[in-house]
């Protein structure tokens, strides 16, 4: 099971949750956003463009809660104190837009996660992946690279 955190719950977080959520081999164990949880769980229940969640959606002030399972929810600025090597995260889903390049994706990896993707166009130099026309120079040991923008896939 592949452990993921996603780092930043706007409009590119919440539709890759949605995504995740229907894959077996991952889990999705952390959001961190600084928008409250009961914010968060009203945005992924209705969205306007995408309709109404297909699950359930509650929230504490520690977690969303979506289909029984509870994903801790944190409210961090700082990516090098967030909890990822305590709660085993392999991948962060960088989805801020504010940590595009190299060193500041890699307060990901600071912070004890494994690997990070970047949801926006990296800055400097990194390895930018766009599916169906360069992922099959992939080879495994990247720890960041960028999925191109948010808008190219």
């Amino acid at each position: 099971m592949i452990k993921v955190a996603i780092n930043g719950f706007g409009r590119i977080g919440r539709l890759a949750f949605r995504v995740l959520c229907e894959r077996n081999d991952i889990e999705v164990v952390a959001i961190n956003d600084l928008t409250d949880n009961k914010t968060l769980a009203h945005l992924l229940k209705y969205d306007s463009v995408h309709g109404k969640f297909n699950g359930t959606v509650t929230y504490t002030d520690s977690a969303l809660i979506v289909n029984g399972k509870t994903i801790q929810g944190l409210a961090e600025k700082n990516p090098t104190n967030l909890p990822w090597k305590e709660m085993g995260v392999d991948v962060v889903l960088e989805s801020t837009g504010r940590f595009t390049d190299k060193e500041s994706a890699g307060q990901h990896i600071t912070a004890g996660a494994k690997k990070v993707v970047i949801s926006a166009p990296a800055t400097g130099e990194m390895k930018t992946i766009v599916l169906g026309v360069n992922d099959d120079t992939l080879d495994g040991t990247e720890t960041i690279l960028s999925n191109a923008s948010c808008t190219t896939n």
